[in-house]
């Protein structure tokens, strides 16, 4: 079983928001599901790909992503493999510790969805800010060869719900997956700076000064 974080100062104060109150509210045991819209950035396209389907977690070791549109597809995280699948076309599969990031996002929904804190930091530093109301939390790998590949992941939420993941690479733009309520209020929605208001909740929160950050209460151990 995971370790449970003991309660913070944050669980007596509505106004403070820390990583163990925020994953408090994302836990949600397997079997788990959720929608998302993803936009992906590229040089060899005009405008971004918009993507749309499903997340999800039928066990606590597996993570499968199912792609509607623009295509099928399906891509299964399991035992140390990836198998990627499309219509029509045989199934590829690979190691896992060929891709690194994607090792990083199985580990990274496994933890925050059980609210394993510990397990987050063993990959992650962990910085939040913001109020419960309106909070995100900022993931900076830990793994020399996850940095080569991604600078930082930045949830954002409202309350109990994860509306947005944006990962930054180390080159290109940042691709942002929308979920649950932030997901479908994006039916219908094409536009780059309208699905990246969506992701943040209105304007992008304001990162706060070295000085700031290093006055923030950090993470219990």
């Amino acid at each position: 079983m995971p370790l449970r974080a003991a309660p913070s100062d944050a669980a007596n104060d509505p106004s403070r928001v820390d990583s163990d109150w925020i994953l408090s509210k994302l836990v949600q045991p397997a079997p788990a599901r959720t929608s998302f819209v993803e936009l992906r950035g590229s040089k060899l396209l005009k405008k971004p790909l918009r993507l749309q389907g499903e997340y999800l977690r039928p066990d606590a070791d597996t993570l499968v992503r199912k792609v509607a549109a623009p295509y099928a597809e399906t891509t299964t995280i399991r035992a140390g493999e990836v198998e990627i699948a499309r219509a029509g076309k045989s199934p590829r599969r690979f190691s896992l510790s060929r891709v690194p990031e994607m090792a990083g996002l199985q580990s990274s929904f496994g933890a925050l969805l059980s609210g394993d804190r510990r397990a987050l930091e063993q990959r992650y530093d962990l910085h939040t800010q913001g109020t419960r109301q309106r909070w995100t939390m900022t993931l900076t790998p830990k793994d020399a060869a996850m940095r080569q590949k991604i600078q930082t992941i930045t949830l954002y939420g409202r309350g109990s719900e994860l509306r947005c993941i944006e990962t930054q690479p180390t080159e290109g733009d940042a691709q942002r997956t929308l979920l649950a309520g932030a997901a479908r209020a994006a039916e219908g929605v094409t536009g780059a700076g309208a699905l990246a208001t969506l992701c943040y909740g209105g304007a992008k929160p304001v990162a706060p000064t070295a000085n700031e950050a290093a006055t923030q209460t950090p993470s219990r151990p």
